[in-house]
């Protein structure tokens, strides 16, 4: 479904991507994991299309999106949940899912999204008048997750979702992102500290080190893995 090959980004005269390759098969949950400042934000960036890439191709079903604006690349199914969640604060739930729908003009399949979304997560529909920045941390995820799915997305992007959000609620957060997969059969591309949480539900996947990819597999391989325990998995 996605192919990446060679690619390389860089802020100014500093490398944040040293020539990086990885695919993903449709109806996986694929995972990134790392060190802060690794690389791991930044290829998710560029994958979207909010960064540029110095070199290297990115290909989505089939075609070149390496120098698509992003909302080509969102047009063609690839969605994104943006690290810290970016919620329109000031806009309401509802609001807020409307802006995960705007490409869409199919009214029933926008309805179609709405009630899905609803149906993964109630408390949504709970709070649909309510402001987005007087939400939770959870329920803002949750928000930022169900905005990216109004999109209709082949391929969802997760930056970081576990981060802020009170440990009891990272647990429902993690078994939706399998439901999601399972269920709607939507591809995951998964980005998050907490290694273990990670390599749990993922099917495959790759270990950035300063830019470059220095390990890839099997996710129930790379959790068995001594050199990967030592290093992201506390053991």
């Amino acid at each position: 479904m996605l192919e990446v090959t060679d690619l390389s980004v860089s802020y100014g005269a500093i490398s944040a991507l040293g020539g990086i390759s990885f695919t993903i098969d449709q109806g996986a949950i694929v995972t990134l994991i790392g060190a802060n400042g690794a690389g791991k934000t930044t290829t998710l960036r560029t994958l979207s299309g909010l960064l540029p890439a110095k070199a290297g191709k990115i290909s989505f079903l089939g075609e070149d999106i390496t120098r698509l604006p992003p909302h080509r690349i969102v047009a063609r199914g690839l969605g994104h949940v943006p690290e810290g969640r970016m919620v329109f604060a000031n806009l309401t739930v509802d609001e807020n899912l409307a802006m995960g729908a705007y490409l869409q003009k199919d009214k029933a399949r926008i309805a179609a999204n709405r009630d899905y979304v609803f149906g993964i997560f109630p408390r949504l529909k709970e709070r649909l008048t309510q402001a987005a920045g007087t939400l939770s941390g959870g329920e803002q995820q949750m928000l930022a997750i169900g905005r990216a799915l109004m999109g209709n997305p082949r391929l969802l992007m997760l930056d970081e979702p576990s981060l802020g959000i009170a440990p009891k609620l990272i647990s429902t957060i993690f078994e939706k992102i399998v439901e999601i997969n399972r269920d709607h059969g939507t591809t995951i591309l998964l980005v998050e500290q907490n290694a273990n949480l990670a390599l749990e539900i993922s099917h495959r996947a790759y270990v950035l080190e300063t830019g470059r990819i220095v390990m890839s597999g099997a996710s129930k391989e790379l959790r068995t893995n001594p050199e990967l325990k030592a290093a992201y998995l506390g053991g």
